[in-house]
């Protein structure tokens, strides 16, 4: 635990930042199974509001495991604290106003439950938005692109979500797709839609 510090803050007050940078910052916190198609609409996501000229940056769950979480595992209390990081740094750029997409299995509905209580408990409070990207588990295993199920089912992997560790359904998202359903350019239009609603979003 740090000891000796001193919170030092700015002089660029949030309201000022998302007026100046005409966009209201906020978490689009992608979840569902591997395979679900999260990342493929996290991308997609990301392409579609920096081509409306809006600042966006995605955060994917297997990207910051080579850098930021490279020291974490796959255990419950692994998953735990990755989910922690990320979800501390995607509070980090909403409040720089950016529209911040995750894109993390994130199982369990503790860890997202943190993931919303820090951006709820922010001043002021950040827009968090739980997008749960609804695949069943046979879709997940038919798409399979790393092969990862298959070698879960070998015994290969250990604790492999939705085979040989929980995943926690959202009960109330803000957002749900049937990802068996709903194509990628849907799934952009339904979320975008969503963010120009509650006026997170400006065109």
């Amino acid at each position: 635990m740090a000891t000796n510090i001193t919170f030092h803050p700015g002089t660029v007050s949030y309201e000022e930042r998302c007026s100046l940078l005409s966009q209201t910052g906020a978490t689009i916190w992608l979840t569902g199974l591997s395979a679900s198609g999260k990342s493929t609409i996290a991308t997609a996501l990301e392409q579609h509001l920096l081509h409306q000229k809006k600042s966006a940056y995605r955060l994917d769950g297997d990207n910051v495991r080579f850098g930021l979480n490279k020291d974490l595992g796959f255990s419950p209390k692994d998953r735990e604290e990755n989910i922690r990081r990320i979800a501390e740094v995607s509070t980090l750029f909403a409040s720089s106003s950016t529209l911040t997409i995750t894109s993390f299995i994130s199982p369990y509905a503790a860890d997202r439950q943190v993931a919303r209580t820090l951006h709820e408990a922010h001043n002021p409070p950040l827009p968090f938005i739980e997008v749960f990207i609804d695949a069943s588990l046979d879709e997940c295993e038919k798409r399979d692109p790393k092969g990862l199920y298959k070698k879960a089912k070998a015994g290969e992997i250990k604790e492999f979500t939705g085979i040989s560790a929980p995943y926690e359904k959202p009960e109330k998202a803000e957002i749900h797709i049937d990802a068996d359903k709903t194509s990628v350019e849907e799934s952009v239009r339904i979320i975008t839609e969503y963010l120009i609603q509650k006026g997170y979003l400006k065109v």
